[in-house]
């Protein structure tokens, strides 16, 4: 069950629409399009989405910092720079669930704590954030933690390992 939706019952189709409506996501490889700029890249996520915004990708870009390389294209870009524009992408349709993996990574402390802030507002805001990392200050930030060690969760003392997940929580996974 996703925002109300009973989502392993899903068509095909039904399961792709689902996910571009309500799933973001920020992957720890990036997947950008080689041959599209930094801007081209989130402008393509709002074509599947619906309607391409230059001046709404643009300032989605802006806010993660890259205001100064919005024509760029991945290959011209640091490995920080491409983890930005991606999450760029991946937050600029306003999903109610984030599925971020390892979301800091490549980032420099500076950038980590600009994506960081536009995470802990979008959880202000009511959205769910499920970010998987190794990074114990990120984890800290999480309503939840899950551990897991080889494979497994980690069950603390107050929590139970299938216990669900608060609509509009916050979760930090480390592994």
């Amino acid at each position: 069950m996703i925002n109300g939706m009973q989502v392993t019952g899903l068509s095909g189709r039904e399961l792709t629409r689902f996910r571009r409506d309500v799933i973001g996501l920020v992957f720890q490889q990036f997947h950008l399009v080689p041959y599209l700029t930094a801007l081209e890249n989130v402008m393509l996520a709002q074509y599947f989405h619906s309607v391409a915004d230059e001046n709404e990708a643009r300032e989605a870009l802006e806010r993660v910092g890259l205001g100064e390389r919005l024509r760029h294209l991945p290959a011209q870009l640091s490995g920080g720079e491409q983890q930005r524009v991606c999450i760029a992408r991946a937050l600029i349709n306003g999903p109610r669930l984030l599925l971020a993996d390892e979301p800091t990574g490549n980032l420099d402390e500076h950038n980590e704590q600009l994506v960081l802030a536009r995470f802990r507002d979008l959880h202000r805001q009511g959205h769910t954030l499920v970010v998987v990392t190794h990074d114990a200050t990120v984890a800290a930030l999480g309503d939840r933690t899950l551990q897991l060690s080889h494979g497994r969760a980690v069950v603390g003392e107050s929590e139970e390992a299938d216990a669900p997940l608060r609509e509009a929580s916050s979760l930090a996974v480390a592994t």
